[in-house]
């Protein structure tokens, strides 16, 4: 090898570590790291002991399966403010139907949960399409309807761990090889949208969707289905965290999901998701919910008190909007630049 190859190679991997350094997942999981040593120096139990290892996967993988299917949803430039609701009937639904169909096999409830879920996200899907109203207004419509439905479904009542086969509700605390099963569940979701969004036509479709409707209308892609079925895959995903929250608590009552869907926006976008649509990624979506959660854990460990816990998830959110606007601003001055050269 010459002295110039070895060059060109070592310029190469500079430019490329320097890339990677630039990605938000890098930085959102450096944030992530920093948060749990610094916890961990303050109290170990935060990490080395059983429960506290467990908390730190179990926690926050409810709100990375909703985070991931709202990451889709706002690549196409939209948003899906009905998750929680989602996520709270369907747990109730899981319960009555360990009530009242006890003679079904347990595995089936999983299928009832994605089924459940998805048929909420298809009506956001089919109004957000068809009648071509703001996602916001629709699904912030369907968040009060859904939870109004929950309420008046469960009343003053509420599904205990009695009510639950002893196999299902292990799966909220068995782990295989440490890593809790209910992590591993939404690794392997993860694992699936990931590999959809990035390789696959269709999930790049999305981001064309979100980076420019119009444009994506003119090339000839099926943007109404492709909305669609973001909707229905967030839904689904919504669903079956409400399958596995109630594996995790073992009570489901009318306030299950609430907060979630906010928790999920900030999710996203924490980790790289811009709300404007068109760049992101799931994995970043799911790191900033395991960012979010830690957070939330790690705070009053540190004595925070609780009202500034909330401030501290507002300013990060707050902060990474700010980022990508500045990041859209700096691009696109990059390209004005070009197209002035490209005059001259």
């Amino acid at each position: 090898m010459t002295l110039t190859e070895t060059r060109e190679r070592t310029a190469s991997l500079g430019q490329r570590a320097l890339a990677l350094v630039k990605q938000r997942e890098v930085g959102v999981l450096a944030a992530l790291i920093l948060v749990i040593v610094i916890t961990t120096a303050k109290n170990p139990n935060f990490l080395f002991s059983n429960d506290g290892f467990r908390d730190l996967l179990v926690t926050p993988s409810l709100l990375m399966l909703i985070a991931v299917g709202q990451a889709m949803v706002i690549i196409t430039r939209n948003v899906d403010l009905s998750v929680g609701s989602v996520m709270g009937l369907s747990a109730y639904l899981v319960g009555r139907v360990f009530v009242d169909f006890a003679w079904l096999p347990w595995p089936t409830v999983f299928l009832i949960g994605l089924a459940f879920g998805g048929g909420l996200g298809l009506i956001n899907g089919l109004v957000v399409a068809y009648a071509k109203v703001p996602s916001l207004v629709v699904t912030l419509g369907t968040l009060y309807a859904y939870r109004g439905i929950n309420v008046m479904w469960t009343g003053s009542e509420r599904i205990n761990a009695s009510d639950m086969p002893r196999e299902f509700l292990a799966l909220g605390t068995e782990s295989i090889g440490r890593i809790p099963v209910i992590t591993l569940i939404a690794l392997v979701v993860l694992g699936a949208a990931g590999w959809y969004m990035t390789t696959q036509r269709g999930g790049r479709e999305f981001y064309a969707m979100g980076s420019d409707p119009d444009a994506a209308t003119l090339y000839g892609l099926n943007v109404r289905r492709r909305l669609i079925t973001a909707f229905v895959v967030s839904g689904a995903l919504a669903g079956l965290a409400g399958v596995l929250y109630a594996a995790r608590y073992g009570t489901v009552n009318s306030q299950v999901g609430s907060g979630y869907e906010l928790q999920a926006v900030g999710a996203a976008v924490i980790g790289g998701v811009a709300i404007f649509g068109g760049s992101g990624t799931v994995f970043g979506a799911a790191i900033g919910a395991f960012l979010l959660m830690t957070i939330n854990r790690a705070l009053p460990v540190l004595g925070v008190q609780d009202f500034w816990q909330q401030a501290v998830v507002g300013v990060l959110i707050v902060g990474a909007i700010v980022l990508d606007r500045l990041a859209a601003t700096r691009q696109e001055r990059a390209l004005a630049r070009e197209r002035e050269r490209s005059h001259d």
